[in-house]
């Protein structure tokens, strides 16, 4: 990443945390209620994923101070042609599209299809409704990859960034938990949440004078851990810690920088593992951590690695 690209607002909507600091102290897990957080006007007939999705990227957006009225869960932002979004989910849908297929294998036919649900069948809903809701009109697109897809929304926003087709971007992933899920998860649970981000350029965030909380030391990706460390320039020593893929899978290039865990109650996570990681890195730097965290998403299980290098906000 040559442009020196910093976050602007985190939003947390995973059970038992509201906050970065809860990312990484969270409290009894109880499930996100969507209407207490951005009210009932607007949520009808929306997915689950969706619902979570827009509360984060509410918070990430008010926080990031780019909204015209900040303490309006409606309200668009200042400058909507400049503000781009990337929604990484890779089971948001899965529950629509699955009773779909179920209800026209039974009927024949798609006439007791809901045409209010149609939308939920789409794999960008979740991007549209969050660009519909607070009026952003940059680039927009959903990232469906695996377990890298949360980090590889960053990489999105960082090229768009770059070649100037946005000023911010928002960077979010969701994934829902209901029984299609979990049964495609061998009835392990899933997160139930989103972890949402605004990244912009420092010299963005400096004419607007947005704090920035955290800096970007580059993105990788690689077809293992050692990859990604190799492809960062990573020296184990430097590094605060490390957060790793599902599964705790070790790396011999990062056997001397301590591992961080996040919260074992969240389950698997999927896609927003990528950005969790993330936003438990800014909370770490508002704490006071001085040196670089990695976040690494995709283990050997799975078909690539990736990963993020943060650093503490240039002060």
């Amino acid at each position: 990443m040559s442009t020196e690209i910093v976050v602007t607002g985190m939003g947390v909507a995973v059970p038992g945390a509201t906050s970065g600091k809860g990312v990484l102290e969270p409290a009894a897990a109880e499930p996100v209620n969507p209407a207490e957080r951005i009210g009932k006007k607007g949520l009808r007939h929306k997915h689950r994923s969706t619902q979570l999705g827009l509360v984060a990227a509410y918070e990430a957006l008010r926080e990031s101070g780019l909204l015209v009225e900040a303490d309006d869960p409606k309200s668009p932002v200042t400058r909507p042609e400049e503000v781009g979004v990337v929604a990484a989910s890779n089971y948001g849908n899965l529950d629509s599209v699955s009773n779909a297929v179920d209800t026209i294998a039974e009927e024949g036919s798609t006439r007791l299809l809901s045409p209010v649900g149609t939308p939920d069948l789409s794999s960008n809903v979740i991007a549209s409704e969050v660009a519909i809701r607070y009026a952003l009109r940059g680039p927009n697109l959903s990232v469906c990859n695996g377990a890298t897809s949360g980090l590889d929304t960053l990489r999105w926003a960082a090229t768009w960034l770059g070649a100037g087709r946005a000023r911010q971007v928002v960077v979010l992933a969701v994934e829902p938990d209901n029984e299609v899920v979990r049964g495609f998860l061998g009835g392990r649970n899933i997160v139930d949440g989103a972890i949402a981000l605004v990244v912009e350029t420092a010299g963005a965030a400096a004419q607007r004078s947005a704090v920035a909380q955290a800096g970007f030391g580059g993105y990788r990706r690689s077809g293992d851990i050692e990859g990604v460390v190799r492809g960062l320039r990573v020296e184990a020593e430097a590094l605060a810690g490390w957060y790793g893929p599902e599964g705790r899978a070790d790396a011999a290039a990062l056997a001397k920088a301590t591992r961080f865990e996040l919260s074992e109650s969240w389950g698997v996570c999927s896609s927003v593992l990528g950005l969790l990681q993330c936003a438990g890195a800014v909370a770490r730097f508002r704490a006071g951590t001085s040196e670089p965290v990695l976040a690494v998403a995709g283990g050997a299980g799975d078909d690539a690695s990736a990963g993020v290098l943060m650093s503490p906000a240039a002060s």
